[in-house]
């Protein structure tokens, strides 16, 4: 039993890894055919890392994967999508005082965080992750069970923590500057000195301040 727990952790885990680097690279690709620039976008200070989309793709992952007939992962791709991009939208809003998307010009938003549009796109990708990934990922399963897969898996874990968590600070820390937050100590001094805004506003470039 305890085995079984470690794979499926081990599996969840790079499943969100995955989809983490999966979503770098598609809004590289979006923004390249859309606005015919290449834009770097990230979801944390290290990494080709958009954490959203490795959300996502537990979720596929979790609520898709046993859905037989394309239609009804369309919808529930949709659904789940949506849900997702809004409490992920409303959430960084209220830690950070900052969005990442708005929606509000589009058809058939809510409150900008999330659109009709967008949650077709989920959709989409929900019928590719059944009929592509899910396949590809039984293929690979037996691999988890590789005592060098758990050791790699170990150290990625502690580098995937220490980089959400640094990234977590920083963004609270430079919400506390532009609220004229004085440093409190020698941790806040030193996101000051290595996470300057330059740097973060460099890294998350699509990012927008609530007012």
């Amino acid at each position: 039993m305890g085995k079984k727990i470690i794979n499926y952790i081990i599996k969840i885990f790079w499943i969100f890894v995955i989809g983490s680097i999966f979503g770098f690279f598609a809004e590289m690709l979006y923004a390249l055919v859309y606005t015919r620039t290449l834009v770097i976008r990230q979801g944390l200070i290290y990494g080709p890392f958009i954490q959203i989309y490795g959300i996502g793709a537990v979720a596929y992952y979790l609520l898709i994967s046993n859905i037989q007939e394309p239609k009804k992962a369309f919808f529930a791709g949709m659904l789940m999508g949506g849900a997702l991009e809004y409490f992920c939208s409303f959430f960084q809003e209220m830690l950070f005082g900052t969005i990442s998307w708005d929606y509000s010009k589009f058809f058939l938003n809510l409150n900008g965080r999330i659109c009709l549009l967008y949650c077709v796109y989920w959709g989409i990708i929900a019928i590719m992750y059944l009929k592509i990934v899910y396949p590809a990922l039984q293929k690979m399963e037996p691999l988890i069970h590789k005592k060098s897969i758990k050791i790699i898996t170990v150290f990625f874990m502690l580098f995937m923590a220490f980089d959400i968590t640094i990234s977590c600070m920083a963004a609270n820390r430079q919400q506390e500057r532009r609220q004229y937050v004085p440093a409190d100590g020698m941790i806040d001094e030193f996101l000051d000195r290595t996470y300057p805004d330059e740097l973060l506003d460099r890294i998350y470039n699509n990012k927008k301040e609530i007012e």
